[in-house]
């Protein structure tokens, strides 16, 4: 499917946007886990969330939906889970796959589980390898780091596990396994990934404390059926509010995103960069810090340079903040983002590759990119190589390039933002 995107004069509106897929793909796994019925309001449909419903339907979970964005889980406990007689298929959803390999570490069945042709190119090795210390048996394709994958559980221990890289996949894999230890998990990162997990274990019952960049868990607790509603996706929001503040007279207000501090660096990094935007109507829900957040248009956008710590609190928001950098004025330079290179695409080619069609000057770094802004971008052909996010970033850069742009292959972005493009088209003024 193409999405054709015209030259837009601004952004106007007050919406809300799909579920977050994080915290949807984590209440599906945990609410399987617990005892009783778990009710998850606003959750996300996307293709990569029912690759988890598909998933733990297939370990013997009654789930219902979703339908009229509700789903409903029949708990069975930590221990409720079946033996699946059929291949669990992940899909394109890494998160699928590598948080369930933690659940699956701690059975005390078979099972195999796979994906799409990208999934299965994606390395699994930085989750396979701690839950191989944990006690699983993993096997698969390259040594046991690329799917399919087999797993076999049970006598998971608990252990004190330092990771190289900071990465909430792997901390929550971890914290997953660990709920079947006896005796306490600990995950220690080099900075602190996003902690949806943890919010999440500790609101449906788990003995978990938090101590600077560590996280521990105490094993076989007894998880209970929960009701939660799903906030906004921030990082599909992330593509709306910067197209309002790269478009003057913008003025766009999005209800109910989640603004969890490991997740909300989009913000910080726009406001950084002398975007006009504000949260209002702070407030709480199932955990998670939600609120309101307000783009405005306040003149031409400035470059900056990003790195450490603040990284993984918006390394899915990098190529839309690339599109930024390359409208604003001055150099950018992101840096310590690594981790791209082995999302859906390597996004740090796939980035420089997209924004050198529109006319702008990137250049890649080893981690990272250099973006020098300021040069007018034309439209052009951009293929989204099956990575939702890079499509709806190339959709963001037609927006302020003149003349028109195609995003070939854009039905990628229903993987995480169904109805992207009518909900895009509903707040455009052209």
């Amino acid at each position: 499917m193409d999405l054709r995107i015209e030259k837009a004069r601004c952004l106007r509106g007050d919406i809300s946007v799909p579920g977050d897929k994080s915290i949807s793909h984590r209440a599906v796994m945990i609410g399987a886990l617990a005892e009783g019925e778990t009710v998850v309001e606003n959750f996300l449909p996307g293709e990569d969330c029912l690759s988890t419903i598909g998933c733990f339907r297939k370990l013997g979970i009654e789930i219902e939906g979703p339908r009229g964005g509700v789903v409903r889980i029949a708990g069975r406990g930590l221990d409720g889970l079946r033996e699946p007689v059929d291949i669990l298929d992940a899909g394109n959803s890494g998160t699928t796959m590598r948080l369930s390999l933690g659940i699956l570490a701690g059975q005390q069945f078979f099972s195999v589980i796979t994906g799409d042709d990208s999934l299965r190119r994606r390395p699994m090795a930085r989750v396979t390898g701690p839950l191989k210390k944990m006690g699983a048996s993993i096997d698969g394709r390259k040594g046991g780091s690329c799917a399919p994958l087999s797993v076999r559980g049970g006598c998971i221990k608990a252990v004190s596990h330092v990771s190289p890289v900071a990465s909430a996949q792997v901390k929550s894999a971890m914290l997953l396994a660990g709920l079947f230890a006896d005796g306490q998990t600990s995950v220690t990162e080099p900075y602190r990934s996003r902690d949806h997990t943890e919010l999440m274990l500790r609101y449906f019952g788990a003995v978990l404390g938090i101590e600077d960049k560590s996280v521990y868990i105490n094993g076989r607790p007894r998880l209970t059926g929960k009701k939660l509603r799903v906030p906004g996706d921030i990082s599909s929001a992330a593509f709306l509010l910067a197209a309002a503040a790269l478009l003057p007279g913008s003025d766009l207000t999005v209800r109910g995103l989640g603004v969890n501090p490991t997740r909300s660096g989009i913000i910080e990094v726009l406001q950084m960069m002398g975007a006009d935007i504000k949260i209002i109507n702070p407030r709480e829900d199932g955990g998670e810090p939600v609120a309101d957040i307000r783009a405005r248009y306040a003149g031409s956008l400035r470059g900056i340079s990003i790195g450490g710590e603040i990284i993984p609190r918006l390394i899915d928001e990098i190529p839309v903040l690339a599109v930024a950098a390359a409208a604003a004025e001055g150099k950018t330079e992101i840096r310590d983002a690594a981790e791209l290179k082995v999302k859906e695409s390597d996004r740090i080619a796939a980035a420089a590759r997209m924004l050198s069609g529109f006319g702008a000057v990137v250049a890649e770094l080893d981690d990272g990119l250099m973006i020098r802004g300021g040069r007018a971008l034309e439209g052009c052909f951009c293929d989204s190589q099956g990575d939702h996010r890079m499509a709806m970033a190339a959709a963001v850069a037609g927006l302020i390039a003149g003349g028109k742009t195609v995003v070939r292959g854009a039905e990628c972005i229903d993987v995480s933002f169904p109805g992207f493009s009518e909900l895009l088209k509903s707040v455009t003024v052209i």
